[in-house]
């Protein structure tokens, strides 16, 4: 093994990023705009176009801060041009009697939109895009991660292609179920819902307005995303929340039952709805890892944290985690991947991942509650935080990640 080790190709790169979802390739867009040299590598190629087998056909909404970090990777003007503006949010609880609605408008705190949606498999396709524009990136997918060896200057990290990489830093952005993350041997806290969410776009006639509107019932939350319009007509991502069972069943319907089912579940908000892509069918969870950095390696993402796709938090945090990454990186370059600059790193972004991850998991479990007692509970609540001018500002401005 050790005669191996020694006649590997081996390159030498500031940065290593496991991962090339959309969180691994902005990562790369990111420290490879800001000058460092990067290797990115994932053991599948990125789905970039719609109709390809395993296309992510889920949506993203990225908030302000997010689009201005997508800015700062030279990403942004590659994706402008197909996002859906998100100008309203609008909260429904479809349980009470009569349902609350409630419009929280991104007017009351700001100039701009709360955000930008995008088909994730386009993410992909465009950051891809923005990655051949910088020479210091090198982009290997089809190529995983083995194994590192953490050494005092650079971490050794060995590929499925045969070579070795010395990073001054690692960044683990392979999710969930992440080989670096396992490699370091970090646990992680999970908790599991029984909860499944059925994905898909759909077609209505009222238009969405630039309104993304989260409908409440017993169960989870059924959430319509502006999209740009489909065959002439208003188009919508819908994310279906719901005990896991029910979601895998409504995921088997012929297409004319589960139409009537999304309608009922949807109290025909935007009046008919009618499927325009394929289901797709993905686990609810809520996972912390309890430490995001090891030797010369940061854990970013899902690596780092997951949880349900509730207010459109989930990657926005992670690209929250790649802002503080490269705010370290760029006011330090000599020291990347130091301890200090890695303590730090944690101390910034581990308490808010946790305080952020608990808010979210309260809010799912209150969406699931299914006596009229809690349905009443959480309909006056809605109400209250609404009618509270202070407190309604307030909350818009942390769902944009202020502290």
């Amino acid at each position: 093994m050790a005669d191996y080790v020694l006649h590997m190709e081996r390159k030498n790169a500031d940065i290593l990023i496991a991962g090339g979802g959309v969180a691994g390739l902005v990562a790369a867009a990111a420290f490879g705009t800001a000058g460092f040299s990067v290797v990115i590598v994932d053991p599948a190629p990125p789905v970039t176009n719609a109709h390809s087998d395993g296309a992510d056909l889920r949506t993203t909404a990225f908030l302000q801060p997010a689009q201005a970090f997508l800015e700062t990777a030279g990403v942004w003007p590659h994706l402008a041009d197909h996002a859906t503006p998100l100008q309203i949010m609008r909260i429904v609880d479809a349980a009470a009697d009569p349902h609350v609605v409630r419009d929280f408008d991104a007017r009351d705190i700001s100039d701009q939109p709360f955000g930008w949606n995008l088909p994730n498999w386009l993410l992909r396709r465009e950051i891809v895009a923005r990655l051949h524009e910088l020479p210091n990136v090198d982009f290997r997918p089809g190529t995983g991660f083995t194994g590192m060896v953490p050494r005092l200057n650079a971490a050794l990290v060995n590929l499925t292609d045969g070579t070795q990489v010395a990073a001054k830093l690692v960044i683990a952005a392979d999710g969930r179920n992440s080989a670096v993350r396992r490699a370091l041997g970090i646990s992680t806290t999970t908790t599991r819902y029984g909860q499944k969410a059925v994905t898909f776009a759909v077609t209505h006639d009222a238009p969405h307005d630039n309104v993304s509107t989260e409908i409440h019932r017993a169960g989870g939350p059924f959430t319509l995303v502006p999209l740009p319009d489909h065959d002439g007509k208003p188009c919508s991502a819908v994310v279906w929340m719901d005990h896991g069972a029910e979601c895998l069943r409504r995921a088997a319907l012929d297409t004319e039952v589960f139409e009537a089912e999304a309608n009922d579940r949807s109290a025909l908000h935007y009046g008919p709805l009618k499927l325009a892509s394929k289901r797709m069918v993905w686990p609810i969870i809520s996972q912390v890892a309890d430490q995001i950095t090891g030797p010369r390696t940061a854990l970013v993402a899902e690596a780092a944290h997951v949880m349900p796709p509730i207010g459109a938090q989930g990657l926005n945090m992670s690209l929250r985690d790649l802002a503080c990454l490269l705010d370290l990186t760029t006011a330090d370059p000599a020291n990347l991947g130091s301890p200090a600059m890695l303590d730090s790193y944690a101390r910034q972004r581990h308490p808010d991942i946790k305080l952020r991850v608990a808010g979210i998991d309260a809010l799912n479990k209150a969406s699931m509650l299914g006596n009229s007692v809690a349905q009443d509970l959480r309909a006056r609540g809605i109400a209250a935080l609404y009618g509270i001018t202070p407190v309604r500002r307030t909350l818009m401005q942390l769902g944009l990640g202020a502290r």
